[in-house]
């Protein structure tokens, strides 16, 4: 059996799948792990995480490429993602379209900033796409970011701009649903029309999380402290209708719930990947 539906595997929940598979998990069940949690030497945690790789597929999501910054990821930090690697054997290899460094790398910011998508931007992501494949030696996928303003001076909007950055480096997209909806919502944009643009042929795996409302603001926040909202579920729905199945996972990262009940969303991700449910208009939601 291929990928189905996935959940993201955080430390809480690490040590009881370890000792053993979950009860009644969904078809295809997969996990995925921050890359940079295990990129040590040994100890107890890497072990935890091998012992589950051993029984299960394991995705390897990563935080810290820097793939838009003038200061993409150090030597040090490939060497140590590729060991890590060679030891999991991950089925999927993912990170972010954003920066985290800047005067040189003394600072790492720790949050995914975003960019103008210019020609030279698009250059610069490539070349730091092919060196980190390169480094690794494994395709990743490129996860699509969330907005929270518009810093303007784009060339191109963010479907093309990823589509070209897959053509011409070979990468895959890794389409976070929740982050659709939120750059939606906050630059007031049309969540359907920003789905059905994105470009099916190279989605190699697809996210969905929850979000909250800002106290502050009208802006929604990227959280994943919340279960998955129903506009979320909505477009995933409406994207696998249009492109057919790809393993989903459900990231939750605050407000960690029981296992069971991580695991009870997994299987409602996993119903958007029955025949019926791909059967649906591509426009339904």
């Amino acid at each position: 059996m291929g990928l189905g539906a996935g959940i993201g595997l955080r430390l809480p929940h690490l040590a009881a799948l370890a000792a053993g598979d979950p009860p009644a998990p969904p078809p295809g069940l997969w996990f995925e792990v921050h890359a940079e949690n295990f990129m040590v030497a040994g100890g107890p945690r890497l072990e935890a995480l091998m012992a589950v790789a051993a029984r299960s597929p394991v995705a390897l999501h990563g935080v810290g490429l820097a793939l838009a910054g003038t200061c993409p990821a150090p030597a040090r930090h490939l060497g140590q993602l590729r060991r890590l690697c060679d030891r999991i054997g991950p089925v999927l290899l993912s990170d972010h379209l954003a920066w985290q460094r800047i005067d040189g790398g003394r600072w790492h910011v720790p949050d995914f900033l975003p960019f103008p998508r210019t020609r030279a931007a698009l250059a610069l992501c490539i070349a730091n796409v092919h060196r980190a494949q390169d480094g690794l030696g494994r395709r990743l996928l490129i996860e699509n970011p969330s907005h929270y303003a518009d810093v303007g001076g784009h060339d191109l909007p963010e479907h093309e701009f990823l589509a070209e950055l897959a053509l011409a480096s070979g990468c895959g997209l890794l389409v976070d649903v929740n982050n659709i909806h939120v750059s939606a919502h906050n630059l007031g944009l049309d969540a359907g029309l920003l789905i059905d643009c994105l470009p099916g042929d190279l989605i190699g795996e697809i996210h969905v999380a929850g979000h909250r409302a800002d106290a502050g603001s009208p802006l929604l926040i990227d959280s994943h402290d919340a279960p998955v909202a129903a506009p979320v579920w909505a477009l995933a729905a409406r994207l696998l209708a249009r492109i057919g199945p790809r393993p989903i996972m459900v990231e939750r990262d605050g407000e960690l719930p029981a296992l069971a009940d991580l695991l009870a969303e997994a299987h409602q991700a996993a119903a958007l990947l029955e025949p019926a449910a791909l059967l649906e208009p591509a426009g339904a939601a």
